[in-house]
């Protein structure tokens, strides 16, 4: 499925919700800089690999982090993904995090929004601890969003008549919050633990909202992974319920979301 997310990238990019500053500052503040002299309000230094972003997509968080002053490397498989990036002010390279070769550079911090749970969490542990320096952090995180019960069965409805061999739950999944992270959050605590080169990993957690309009909403659907392969006349069919739904309350609604993070700093070497 992690491939289909490049078939319509530009949507991907406008659509798909950002990160909460407070995370973003989080990370960016509790990374060590790079070995130069200290540079009075400049936390980073043009050309010096800050942050690797793992996964980047179309670097919705690289550019998050890029205007903390951090410079941002992007490692992602999908070229269409990083075409996007690319034109949109990030640097990237084309290919896995477990098959990418560092040339031996390093980084003060290792983030993946939205990317983590695709990547062995114990082979992509070790390639970061390979990469990080001595206090550095690795930082994964997922927006999770729950939606308001009306339109959470709403979806749930159309989708059920659309898709009925879905091997899960709409209203589950879109109602469950954060807690249905947690089996990610744990596997990749796991993978970090056996790496060996970590502190305990922590997780972090934010909680937000944003408000939606309904075209806002209905052009964020087709890039959830349950719905980026589906067919036009069937896509076509869960947005109209849905903007049906969304109109009987309005025409737009709050979501409530979180943002989950499991992290930890890279210990210095034995």
């Amino acid at each position: 499925m992690a491939e289909s997310f490049g078939s319509d990238a530009e949507r991907y990019d406008q659509a798909r919700p950002r990160y909460p500053q407070a995370m973003v500052d989080r990370i960016a503040t509790g990374s060590p800089g790079p070995d130069v002299p200290d540079v009075p309000d400049v936390p980073d230094v043009p050309g010096v690999p800050g942050v690797l972003d793992v996964g980047c997509g179309t670097g919705i968080a690289a550019r998050q982090f890029q205007r903390t002053g951090r410079t941002v490397l992007g490692v992602e498989p999908d070229a269409r993904m990083a075409d996007v990036a690319r034109r949109l002010g990030t640097e990237v390279e084309v290919a896995t995090f477990e098959a990418w070769d560092p040339a031996g550079r390093e980084f003060d911090a290792v983030i993946a929004g939205q990317a983590w749970h695709w990547i062995d969490p114990v082979a992509g542990a070790a390639k970061a601890a390979r990469v990080l320096r001595p206090g550095a952090r690795l930082a994964a995180f997922w927006n999770v969003f729950r939606l308001p019960v009306d339109l959470a069965e709403a979806l749930a409805t159309v989708c059920r008549r659309v898709m009925p061999d879905a091997p899960f739950d709409f209203r589950a999944v879109t109602q469950s919050g954060p807690d249905v992270y947690q089996p990610i959050l744990a596997k990749a605590a796991d993978g970090i633990r056996a790496a060996g080169a970590f502190g305990e990993p922590e997780q972090w957690r934010f909680d937000w909202e944003w408000t939606y309009t309904r075209d806002a909403w209905l052009e964020q659907i087709p890039t959830q992974g349950a719905f980026t392969r589906l067919p036009p006349v069937e896509l076509a069919e869960v947005l109209e319920g849905v903007g049906a739904a969304i109109d009987a309350v309005g025409g737009s609604f709050t979501m409530p979301y979180t943002t989950v993070v499991i992290t930890a700093t890279r210990t210095a070497p034995a």
